[in-house]
């Protein structure tokens, strides 16, 4: 049984991980209305991403005979208006994320929750993949991004990635 205050972190982190998917999702419509159909894709592939994660902790909940409360999310209001400032976004969203997964941790390694924080160990390795593949697109978006005929190599780059579900065993 999870201890009560692990629970209701785990719980409202069902709850961001689909405010994520949404946020993702908004980049991802920036993005096509600026006729950037790659880096739109980057950012929609991010949201499924976010939808599975929110799916796991609900699963993990689930398997864990504790109850599950989905609350309303938000709408995301980030300013849009460069290029670049979707990417920093990304990347300041994913450090929030992180220290909420190293919240949750430090919750389950206080009730002694072995179970949940080994569960939580894939999420703090996720974590630090994603702040770097938000870091390398700012960096490239940096190097490339004033160069149109570069901006359209980085689109087509980003047009590339497929959708890869996350290996995580429950």
């Amino acid at each position: 049984m999870l201890e009560k205050n692990v629970a209701q972190l785990l719980n409202e982190q069902v709850n961001k991980e689909f405010f994520s998917a949404y946020l993702y999702l908004d980049l991802s419509n920036f993005y096509e209305r600026k006729g950037l159909a790659g880096f739109a894709n980057w950012y929609k592939i991010q949201a499924q991403e976010e939808r599975d994660h929110a799916m796991l902790f609900y699963q993990y909940l689930h398997n864990n005979n504790a109850t599950v409360t989905l609350e309303a999310i938000n709408k995301p209001n980030a300013e849009l208006k460069t290029l670049m400032d979707p990417l920093k976004v990304s990347l300041a969203h994913e450090e929030y994320v992180t220290n909420l997964i190293h919240g949750i941790y430090a919750a389950a390694q206080k009730a002694n929750d072995f179970r949940t924080m080994q569960f939580l160990d894939w999420f703090v390795k996720e974590q630090g993949e994603e702040e770097t593949n938000a870091r390398n697109l700012i960096t490239k978006m940096e190097l490339f991004g004033d160069d149109p005929k570069s901006l359209y190599m980085l689109d087509n780059e980003l047009a590339a990635r497929v959708y890869a579900a996350p290996s995580l065993v429950l």
